[in-house]
């Protein structure tokens, strides 16, 4: 059995909050029941499950989104091999793997001692009396927010050994953790025995891979010079002039889901919980001398490979609000991100059809992360000989908060909140009874914030008064059906529609 979960991002508490230590060992149960599922076979017997894989698919430990950057030289555009960037990821890892102890302990737990699920009788039955230890190996792969753990050297290699020791992972440390599957051969033959193939997915985003993943890219310097920096200046300068609520929903900036809508959620959170107009004005100029910073730095002015001039004016119209436009701001900003991406959607199963495990098939499910969406996207079934094969994409979702905007009106610029997590299981061979796969996502509604509301919605124009109370008769014609129905005859024999 193989179990994948990504996208954790576990920081080191200087900017953005975790998770709750508790998912973890909610995540530690359903392996058990899992795994006890994975243990029932095709044939109707029960036979213990030999082992459990769990793959981190990227993204677990945060080292980007951190203040510490902010207050050291180093930066990660800067050279990887130097003494002062080993020195900042050193010291930011170790701040997270402190602070998430108790959340990291049920890794070790698990690899440690396994999953305790009944014992097998030879009649090929469970033993409710006997329990058996099934082993849990864990593997690491690198996302676009932890790439630092794929740089070669003795120093990153004392570091992975570190966070190898705290997680528990089988995965060695010697070597940089793989960013892609073959880079580490027991996680290629994990996945070759399951039919996955699996990767992070930020090779399909242009803001956060350039085509080394042994080096920064745009999205680290939105992270830490745009992201990090605006909270604090904030803070510093109208820190008595912002209410609470304001101030409380800029530390959930890290939480906006794709990252570039953060002004347009900025412009709402203002309308909506600060009440001076000049106040609102100053917040934006804040961002926006920031972003004219972020716009002018060399790494970003030298993207050669970036076409720079369609970049950057993209960018100021995405991310200033004195650049905005008039209406559509949010939608123009989702279809340009499709567009550098090569894509009509948010969904990266697109990008699934080209992996050669899928087009070979070798592979019946592919996964990513990366998005922090998590869905399912039928392929393609292939029929041959009296066998099928049917192949499907995976988004493994996240552990975290995620905004996500309304749809009645965008010109609100209105977000809401929830708590997700997403884990996935792949079976092999007659595990699950035959079953290939199984998924689980558990979503946490936020209860909105008290505060006072400055901005009312309503309506354009109210006629509620005189419309009936109920629909005075049903339609036969359900709305959301295409296919028209078949005529009828009317009682007189003519046909109705």
């Amino acid at each position: 059995m193989l179990a994948i979960i990504s996208d954790l991002h576990l920081t080191d508490g200087t900017s953005g909050s975790t998770i709750s230590p508790g998912a973890f060992q909610l995540l530690g149960e359903r392996l058990v029941d899992l795994a006890i599922g994975a243990s029932q076979r095709r044939d109707g017997s029960y036979r213990p499950v030999e082992r459990i894989d769990l793959l981190l698919l990227g993204d677990v430990l945060d080292v980007i989104r951190s203040s510490r950057w902010l207050e050291n030289s180093a930066r990660p555009w800067d050279a990887a091999d130097s003494p002062a960037m080993l020195a900042t990821v050193s010291q930011i890892t170790a701040d997270i793997l402190h602070r998430n102890d108790e959340a990291l302990a049920e890794f070790r737990r698990l690899a440690e001692h396994g999953v305790s699920i009944p014992a097998g009788l030879r009649d090929g039955r469970a033993d409710p009396e006997r329990q058996t230890q099934a082993p849990v190996r864990i593997h690491y792969m690198v996302g676009n927010h932890d790439w630092f753990y794929h740089l070669p050297g003795e120093g990153y290699a004392r570091l992975r050994a570190q966070i190898a020791r705290r997680l528990g992972l089988a995965t060695d440390p010697q070597a940089p953790f793989p960013h892609e599957p073959w880079e580490c051969n027991e996680l290629l033959q994990v996945m070759r025995r399951h039919k996955v193939f699996a990767r992070h997915g930020d090779v399909f985003d242009p803001f956060n891979y350039e085509g080394d993943r042994n080096a920064s890219s745009l999205g680290d310097v939105i992270v830490i010079e745009l992201l990090n920096r605006f909270g604090a200046q904030v803070a510093h300068e109208l820190g008595d002039d912002l209410p609470e609520s304001a101030l409380a929903g800029l530390r959930e900036i890290d939480n906006i889901r794709p990252l570039l809508l953060v002004p347009v959620w900025i412009d709402g959170l203002l309308e909506r919980s600060c009440p001076h107009p000049g106040v609102r004005k100053q917040v934006k100029r804040i961002w926006d001398a920031l972003a004219d910073e972020f716009l002018e730095q060399p790494f970003v002015q030298l993207r050669d490979t970036w076409r720079p001039v369609d970049i950057i004016d993209g960018l100021q119209r995405a991310l200033k609000f004195s650049r905005r436009l008039s209406v559509g701001w949010a939608s123009w900003i989702a279809q340009w991100i499709g567009q550098l991406r090569g894509a009509d959607s948010n969904s990266y199963h697109q990008h699934a059809l080209s992996e050669q495990d899928f087009r070979n098939r070798r592979a019946k499910h592919i996964v990513y992360g990366h998005t922090h969406y998590h869905e399912i996207v039928p392929l393609d079934a292939s029929y041959a000989e009296g066998f099928v094969l049917n192949q499907a994409y995976f988004n493994s979702g996240t552990w975290r908060r995620v905004y996500e905007q309304t749809r009645l009106a965008h010109q609100e610029h209105e977000f809401i909140p929830a708590d997700t997590l997403t884990y996935l299981a792949f079976f092999k061979d007659d595990e699950r009874r035959g079953r290939p796969y199984e998924t689980w996502t558990g979503t946490l509604g936020i209860s909105p914030s008290s505060c006072t509301a400055y901005r009312v919605d309503a309506p354009a124009m109210s006629d509620a008064s005189s419309k009936p109370i109920s629909t005075p008769s049903v339609p036969i014609r359900a709305p959301h059906f295409a296919v028209p129905l078949a005529p009828q005859r009317s009682a007189h024999g003519a046909f109705v529609s």
